[in-house]
């Protein structure tokens, strides 16, 4: 439908996806130069290529950037093809989410002025594509509407202790199913995590975020003065960026756009206020290797498997091996990973300290297994 007359035209739509993680709950398939968003985990494609492929209805190619660091942009580039190297933005160094998409709106800002910007990670597992579409759609038209940042919701389907929720208060006339956020609340315990998931009011924390790339500048200079200074205007000459990237990255924090601008914005008075999209679709952030069973199914004897395995009286296990054969006998509630110089195994319930294993192979100094 054409604008009405002497009505400003539409807001240019961006899709930023941010895959600069490192994925160090999944070693030893994700590495440092390899990490989760580049690998096939679920399939043919990369959840990296994955991620685009859900967002290109939406949005255009040239309307897509890829957030990343330097360790990354030669396999990002290799991926996706369709997305110039212009739209790679490489990071020094990770900074988590924050100067991540300090460092995109800077760069959507310089060539368009003001935008709408819709922010994915590139390692989520979401099956239900028009359902995704669906609900940023929602999202979009909310924050083109609104001074506000919005954030996408899902609705709790168990106590889930790894996640941060979202406290959701009154709806928002126009937008359905949206409502106005009260407050952020970050990794619960069991029992208050048990209590969110039962209240019909908390939603879990998606890392997926819409608004205007104007209202989040502004609440970037509001509460994180520091990153806005160092990023303003570092798109507007290419001459010299990456020693001025480098330079402005040394004395950035490592903060989350959650922590830094959303907690705070959500009880400040004056500021933009932040806004819940309920997802309408499936969810998985693949977190650790216990989430992959929820993607790849179970067989029979609730065994998740991908690739070359024989098991024999093995339950409750996950395997992964896509190159050499894996044969199990007489297992129970295992994870069993294969790598070309690495091995896992661990206790199921012991999935999300496999990161511990990075750690310990820093501490001994063994970086060709990192």
């Amino acid at each position: 439908m054409p604008a009405r007359r002497g009505a400003p035209p539409p807001l240019p739509r961006y899709a930023v996806i941010m895959a600069g993680g490192q994925g160090t709950r999944f070693w030893p398939r994700s590495r440092r130069r390899i990490p989760k968003q580049l690998l096939p985990i679920t399939g043919r494609h990369t959840l990296l290529q994955e991620t685009a492929r859900r967002l290109r209805p939406l949005f255009s190619w040239q309307r897509m950037l890829v957030v990343t660091t330097a360790d990354h942009a030669a396999a990002v580039r290799r991926q996706l093809p369709r997305i110039s190297a212009e739209q790679i933005l490489v990071e020094p160094v990770g900074r988590d989410t924050l100067p991540c998409l300090a460092l995109a709106a800077e760069w959507i800002a310089a060539r368009g002025g003001d935008a709408l910007m819709a922010v994915v990670p590139a390692d989520h597992v979401i099956k239900d594509s028009r359902g995704l579409r669906a609900t940023l759609t929602t999202a979009l038209q909310l924050a083109a509407r609104t001074e506000s940042l919005v954030t996408i919701g899902v609705t709790p389907t168990r106590a889930e202790t790894g996640y941060g929720y979202i406290e959701t208060g009154p709806g928002i006339a126009g937008a359905a199913g949206a409502r106005w956020v009260r407050r952020f609340h970050e990794k619960p315990s069991a029992a208050v995590a048990k209590r969110y998931a039962a209240s019909g009011r908390h939603l879990w924390n998606s890392g997926m975020f819409v608004w205007k790339v104007s209202v989040f500048e502004a609440a970037a200079h509001r509460c994180v003065p520091a990153v806005h200074a160092a990023l303003h205007g570092i798109w507007r000459t290419r001459t010299g960026l990456r020693q001025r990237l480098r330079q402005a990255y040394r004395a950035l924090p490592s903060v989350s756009v959650d922590v830094a601008i959303l907690q705070r914005v959500a009880g400040m008075r004056g500021a933009p206020r932040v806004a819940v999209v309920p997802a309408g679709f499936d969810w998985s952030d693949v977190g650790s290797w216990a989430a992959v069973p929820e993607v790849w199914g179970c067989d029979a004897n609730g065994n998740a498997v991908l690739g070359r395995v024989v098991s024999i009286d093995t339950a409750d296990s996950i395997i992964y091996s896509p190159e050499r054969l894996v044969a199990l006998v007489g297992i129970t509630d295992l994870i069993v990973v294969d790598s070309h110089d690495a091995v896992l195994i661990c206790r199921r319930d012991r999935a999300q300290d496999v990161r511990k294993i990075t750690e310990a192979l820093r501490a001994r100094r063994w970086s060709r297994y990192l």
